[in-house]
């Protein structure tokens, strides 16, 4: 890990990452897990979560966290440091976007939720692992974006606000941290192949015009996201901060 082009050894380090029970971010655990990592994920549902860690072996711990509850966050960081030490890498993942809905017909309630998970619940997480980081000198953010935050998505009003704030918020405190040896990058999906696209896989009209967008013609396949993230949590990516990598297809070259 002390090489500046390796991207794939991250022995002895703690990794955390949100969201981390199912689709892109459990991809993403096992991928820090085969490089050598600890790894701990959060879940809001407790039994997916502590499944997943089964699953992905010795090295993977399961925490139930409500990422967008403040009080749940802070239990959940308290516990990883008192467990596992410092992080030396965060993965703010953990996201929701369960409408599809106009903007005038969208109650202030639901946009109130995705803002709270996919915007507050990464400064949450940011702020508090982030102070962790900033008292060592060392560590790398890398919060999950969208092709949303870059492109106007129909009925899509709540989610598009959230990610479009989460890369601003991600330039601020990259620019803040620098000197501090904090890194904050974002790492920004097309559409891929979990569950939080299940839906939209399933509607013909809906899926053709994905496919038709992205220059591969093709979902992403959750592992596809995994090489970009350890990319930008590596010290082959040392010199990179406040970026925002896009990994769609070609989505966002149009």
């Amino acid at each position: 890990m002390n090489e500046p082009g390796a991207t794939n050894d991250f022995s002895g380090r703690v990794v955390v990452v949100t969201g981390g029970g199912r689709g892109l971010g459990f991809a993403i655990a096992r991928g820090f897990a085969l490089a050598g990592a600890t790894v701990a994920i959060a879940g809001r549902n407790e039994s997916t979560v502590h499944q997943a860690a089964a699953e992905l072996g010795p090295q993977v711990r399961g925490y139930v966290c409500d990422v967008s509850d403040q009080d749940s966050h802070q239990a959940f960081a308290r516990q990883v440091a008192d467990d596992f030490g410092p992080p030396d890498v965060l993965v703010n993942n953990a996201g929701v976007n369960p409408w599809f809905k106009r903007a005038e017909e969208t109650p202030l309630s639901e946009w109130q939720q995705i803002i709270d998970v996919n915007l507050t619940g990464v400064f949450l997480g940011c702020r508090l692992f982030g102070r962790q980081m900033l008292q060592r000198g060392r560590g790398s953010i890398v919060n999950i974006s969208s092709v949303a935050a870059r492109s106007g998505l129909p009925r899509t009003a709540a989610y598009c606000a959230a990610k479009g704030g989460l890369e601003a918020l991600s330039r601020s405190l990259a620019v803040e941290w620098a000197p501090k040896g904090v890194r904050v990058n974002c790492l920004g999906p097309g559409y891929f192949e979990t569950d939080l696209t299940a839906g939209l896989r399933d509607n013909e009209h809906l899926s053709t015009g994905v496919l038709q967008h992205t220059p591969m013609q093709r979902y992403g396949k959750p592992d596809e996201l995994v090489g970009a993230c350890l990319f930008l949590a590596s010290p082959a990516a040392s010199y990179v901060t406040g970026q925002s990598l896009m990994v769609d297809g070609g989505w966002t070259a149009f």
